[in-house]
């Protein structure tokens, strides 16, 4: 037996372990998760009972398609490897796949989640397309079928219509960047409508249009963005993202565009439509003049006046008759008058001159001078003329004519019965 140092023991071990395991693969739970700003990740690997620290370098790191997280069951393919400096060994990850599901799935549910609490998806923040657009881009590749059925349904459905095409690599590891800057460099040129998309194909060859980068151009975008990618059935993060999905490529360019053939359609309807309409719409107007013709005739200024005349002239007849039959009535009248009057005039002075001679009768009666001669005398009680009847005994009262004032008290009262 011969004595060993530390460093020696480490890289005998680190050989044994190196050869042993140099290729395994392990199923755990990610723990103490760490993103170094190196690139590298650094996680603790655990099952129930044990736990094996892990590391995956950048290179290996850059290629992954979905984001690690804390408790998340995995499937890791890599390498036993020690680290000499503290003799402790770890896993060197090669690639990293959860465990019963694709790492692209995962992927697309993690974005799919992030995008949507960000609001990527509102409804409210999607933008209006033009029903008629003049100018449009399509970001695709110049080599694929997409193109050609996008150009023959536009040819075919809108020819007026000015088309560019973004030469674009739409798979692979470059596909999401050549989109995204596409995109934007479109969004920059006045386009009316922006098109992204490519023919069907598998999840891999359609992930670039999965890609945030792509999502964050689309939803940065001033442009209307529509995303046709693949098939019906095929949804990618653009298709959540743009402000209209469509199906396939050609479907998309069938929604955005109008079809001149119907419109040539609809164009001949409503030239009907009009036409009819301003034919009926003539034929009411003459009606409706035959109509006021024949109002204007009863009701003319002139015959107004003509009637208006004849009115005037009756109503002249009618007062001139009145006139005349009232002369006659006050001419009888008068003359019943004249033969009266010296009747009444007569009688009235008669009444007036007996009225008279009773009220000097009745002056005579009441007059002081005239009741003194007869033995009558006004009763004064506290300088106020009082009736007889109103004296009581003891009261003292005055008895005056026009020449005596005779001052008396009453001893006694009796009424005559």
């Amino acid at each position: 037996m011969y004595t060993l140092s530390v460093s020696a023991l480490n890289e005998q071990i680190k050989h044994l372990l190196e050869e042993s395991f140099s290729r395994v693969l392990v199923e755990g739970e990610l723990s103490r998760i760490t993103f170094h700003n190196s690139g590298h990740i650094y996680f603790t690997l655990k099952d129930r009972d044990s736990a094996i620290s892990c590391v995956m370098f950048r290179g290996n790191a850059s290629k992954l398609k979905f984001r690690l997280e804390e408790g998340m069951k995995v499937l890791i393919d890599g390498a036993v490897t020690l680290y000499k400096p503290r003799g402790s060994y770890q896993i060197n990850c090669f690639s990293i796949e959860p465990s019963g599901q694709g790492a692209l799935a995962l992927a697309y549910e993690q974005l799919k989640q992030k995008l949507s609490a960000q609001g990527y998806f509102n409804p409210e923040r999607k933008k209006t397309l033009q029903k008629f657009p003049s100018r449009i881009a399509l970001v695709t590749s110049e080599t694929g079928a997409a193109l050609q059925d996008m150009l023959r349904v536009a040819n075919a459905r809108y020819r007026v219509l000015e088309i560019d095409i973004y030469d674009v690599v739409v798979q692979g590891e470059s596909a999401a960047f050549s989109i995204a800057n596409a995109v934007k460099m479109a969004d920059t040129k006045g386009y009316d409508i922006i098109v992204v998309g490519r023919g069907g194909g598998s999840i891999e060859d359609l992930w670039a249009f999965n890609e945030e980068s792509v999502a964050d151009a689309i939803f940065h975008a001033k442009t209307p963005v529509v995303s046709a990618v693949g098939h019906e059935i095929d949804w990618v993060i653009s298709d959540f993202v743009a402000d209209l999905r469509a199906p396939t490529p050609s479907a998309a360019m069938e929604m955005i565009l109008p079809d001149t053939n119907e419109l040539y359609l609809s164009l001949d309807s409503l030239a009907t439509q009009l036409t009819q309409t301003l034919e009926q719409k003539i034929y009411t107007l003459n009606q409706e003049l035959l109509h006021l013709k024949s109002l204007y005739a009863q009701h003319s200024v002139e015959k107004q006046i003509g009637q208006k005349k004849e009115e005037i002239l009756k109503l002249k007849e009618e007062f001139s008759n009145t006139i005349a039959f009232k002369m006659q009535s006050y001419e009888k009248d008068l003359l019943h008058l004249k033969q009266r009057f010296p009747q009444t005039i007569e009688s009235v002075m008669n009444i007036a001159q007996h009225q008279l001679l009773n009220l000097q009768k009745m002056l005579e009666s009441n007059n002081p001078k005239y009741k003194n001669k007869k033995g009558f005398a006004q009763i004064v009680k506290g300088s106020e003329v009082v009736a007889l009847d109103s004296l009581e005994v003891d009261d003292i009262f005055q008895a005056q004519s026009d020449e005596v004032i005779v001052s008396a008290k009453v001893l006694k009262k009796e009424k005559i019965q």
